[in-house]
Order: C-alpha cells, then structure tokens, then sequence
C-alpha cells in the first residue's frame, strides 16, 4: 500500500490482518462476510475487524462478550458510551416532539443554541445547527465566501475536515482525493507546523511566513480553515503560532474557521481547543461527540455581526432542527459542566504525560510522545535518528493491544493515536498503558530477535 494512504493501520490486508482473521469465531465471521457481500466497500472502513453488540462507558463488547477499552471511538464518546442520563434524556424527547418540520422551531433547539451561544466567547453567538461535521464545513465555508465575497481557502496539507465534495477539496489527505478531482476550486494548502518531521519540522516560523506569504500574494483568499490542534497524529501547535496566525487573518480580511469536530467539548481540557490559545475564529465547526455519541449532531458557532443572509440557504438541511439532535446535544453539555470532566480531563493529562514518557524511555521503538488532556499520540520510528516511520511494528502493536482488549487508530502510518472517553477511570486508563507497555515489548523482542 502506498504509505501516503497509510492513514490508518486497522484496514489491509497485511500478515497481522490475516493472522486476526483466522482467529475469528464462525459467527462472528458469517456476519463479517455479510457485512463485506452488502456494504460498498472503501478505504479505512472495510473490511471491518470485529462485530459489536454492546457499548457502555470506555468499553466496547464483540458478540462472544470480548470488552475492549475503546481509545478510539470515531471522536464521539466524551461522555462515555451509552451514557444513562443521555439515554434517558433522548427516550422523553422520543415520547414527545420526534421531528420538527422545517420552517418551525422548537424548545430543545432553542435550548441548545442558546447554550452553545453562552460557551463561546464574544459576540459568537449565532448557530447554525446540521446533522454532520462534513456539513458544518461545508456551512463554513459558504459563510466565509458569503461575508467576505472571495472564494479561495487556505488550508493545510495532511489535514483532515470531513468527507463530503468540498470537505475533501479543503483537507490535505490524499487517500479522501485521488480519483475524485476535479475538486472545489480556490483551495491554497501549505505545509502544517510540525514539530517532530515534516517540511518545516520544528520551526513553526517558517510555516507562519509561509501563510503571510500566500495571504499577500492571493487577495481573493477568503478563509483559513485548520484544526486547532490536528487531530489524527496529535499535532499541537505553540500559543505563538495561533496568535500570528490569528492576527495574519485580521490583516489580510481572512476569516478564521477553526475546526474541532473531533477535539472540543473536553477532550484537551478545556471546552473548545482554541481557549489554550487566547484566540477567537470567526467561525467554528463542532460535532461528532456534539450528539453525545448516540445521535448525529453538528454546529457552527459564528459572530452577531454576520447574521446578514436570510435570503440565502447556507444549511437547510431536513434535520436542521432536530429535537432529538438538540436534546442529546444540550444534555451532553450539561454532562461535561456537571460531572466536572474538563477537570478531570487535565489530571489525567498529566498521568497520561508522565506514563507515557516512561515508556518512551524504555523503548527506542519511540520517536515521539505528543499530547494534550486525554488526546495523545505515540509515534514509533525504525531509528530515532532518521525518523524512519516504523509502520509494521505499529500495526503489531495495535494487534497486541487488541487481543489484549485495547483498541485504537494508527495514523500517519506509524502514529499509536490514543483518544479514550472522557469518563474513563483512572484503574482503565492504568490498565490500557500496560497492555500498551506489553504490546511494545512483544514487537520490540521480535524486532530484535529478527535481525
């Protein structure tokens, strides 16, 4: 496979994969097989690994009772899975209002609107409320193009915004792009600031001269969209870089669109990514865990002063308003504030950060520990001089964790992407680090004994 493509190591066909497979139960694998006959078939989500009948708190259940501690959770499961409150919540909201048929409103969307409108900072407090994150974008970037009256975008390479036609044309991923250009006109990507590899590896200086420099040369360059902080590979700018950047925009008439579908709502500490950085975007994209992990819900959050197109559709979407949407969202709020989990969240940063560091020096399969609140990648390397990715020892670390019951994303090819829920005990954050620690030295031991 094309290692630009490797963008997770669980979808292949490699020897690890084939190993797992022959160990799969006859019923699980007739589902499986079923599973391949009737659902088209696409990079990184076929074909699948296990088949699920349970989910609850941290965990995930296959259908022999296996539990796995889930680190990866498609960025949805702040609040953990199948959160009894949430559940509770959206079962009255069933009994009552189940749609709210477009052009009317409703109570849990006002509710939720207004909730969002007083998280966020300033004068952000107009909504528009979608079923998905790609669709949030998507809004976005009509927004911008709409305020500004310019329709270029800068954006960075490797970066990920959805899955939809102008998501994709926005993000940097080759594996969402080949094969389906041509694709949304106007989009400017330059390289992302990285501290460990990359083009401008540790100089975020040279990757903010790079933006002023497209800024000054494109005058019909209307946003600038990025992840606040990237989630795949867990790469965390310095507060300099977002304040230059924040202050580049301002100069040139760019709106800022900062992304954090899979980042805000705890995950880093704090509500929203941006708040480690004393900065505010003009407009934000929020989503996946929004709903709670039970129903799909987005947002965009933008200011006062660009409620100027009710005679333009800029979202429209069937479930627009939908009261179930709402209800999970608002009460999903009300579960992050009430069981104090942003602070939670930083306590375990720092176990996370001391943990992690000790494996990294007991292992020289490590390259790299990154992270912030409970989002952390650990980057393994065939040599800590060159860099080299180790991307088959990453993929049999995350086989060994998941025989273990620990399942997680590989990124970037060779990046262990840690992202639990938000509610995980202290004991199972324990528990998954050792069977990390295990899974090392299995593949460590027989990278070795190999030579």
């Amino acid at each position: 496979m094309d290692n630009n493509k490797r963008t997770e190591g669980d979808i292949n066909s490699t020897p690890e994969r084939k190993k797992w497979d022959a160990k799969i139960d006859e019923e699980t694998r007739k589902l499986l097989e079923k599973d391949a006959r009737y659902f088209l078939h696409q990079s990184m989500s076929t074909p699948c690994l296990d088949v699920l009948q349970h989910c609850e708190g941290a965990y995930i259940e296959n259908l022999s009772g296996k539990k796995y501690l889930d680190f990866h959770g498609n960025n949805v499961h702040q609040i953990g899975f199948s959160h009894p409150r949430l559940i509770q919540r959206i079962t009255e909201q069933l009994q009552t209002l189940s749609f709210s048929t477009r052009r009317y409103t409703n109570e849990p969307a006002v509710a939720f609107a207004e909730k969002l409108a007083s998280l966020a900072p300033s004068n952000l407090n107009r909504i528009l409320l979608t079923p998905n994150g790609s669709s949030a974008v998507g809004i976005a970037l009509k927004l911008a193009r709409a305020i500004t009256g310019k329709h270029k975008v800068v954006s960075f390479w490797d970066s990920f915004h959805g899955a939809s036609l102008d998501a994709i044309s926005v993000g940097g991923e080759s594996v969402f792009r080949d094969r389906i250009g041509p694709l949304m006109p106007g989009v400017v990507r330059i390289p992302p600031p990285v501290e460990y590899r990359g083009i401008f590896e540790g100089n975020e200086a040279k990757s903010l001269e790079y933006l002023e420099y497209v800024l000054s040369k494109e005058n019909d360059i209307g946003a600038f969209i990025a992840e606040t902080i990237r989630n795949t590979d867990v790469q965390i700018p310095s507060p300099n870089f977002w304040k230059t950047a924040r202050q580049l925009c301002n100069k040139h008439g760019v709106l800022l669109i900062l992304d954090e579908i899979p980042i805000a709502l705890g995950r880093t500490g704090k509500m929203f990514a941006f708040e480690h950085y004393e900065i505010e975007p003009d407009i934000l994209c929020l989503g996946k865990g929004l709903g709670g992990g039970i129903f799909p819900q987005a947002a965009i959050i933008t200011r006062d002063d660009y409620n100027q197109f009710g005679d333009i559709s800029l979202g429209h979407y069937t479930h627009e308003k939908s009261p179930l949407g709402a209800a999970a969202g608002l009460t999903a709020l009300e579960i992050l504030e009430e069981e104090r989990l942003m602070e939670k969240v930083a306590d375990d940063a720092v176990f996370m950060r001391e943990e992690l560091k000790k494996l990294s020096q007991k292992y020289e399969l490590i390259g790299d520990v990154r992270g912030i609140g409970l989002l952390w990648g650990v980057e393994l390397v065939e040599n800590r001089q060159t860099k080299e990715k180790a991307i088959d020892a990453a993929e049999q670390v995350m086989y060994a964790c998941l025989e273990q019951g620990l399942s997680f994303k590989v990124s970037a090819g060779n990046v262990l992407q840690l992202s639990p829920a938000l509610t995980i005990s202290r004991d199972d954050l324990k528990k998954a680090l050792q069977i990390v620690d295990k899974s090392l030295a299995i593949v460590q031991h027989n990278k070795k004994n190999s030579r």
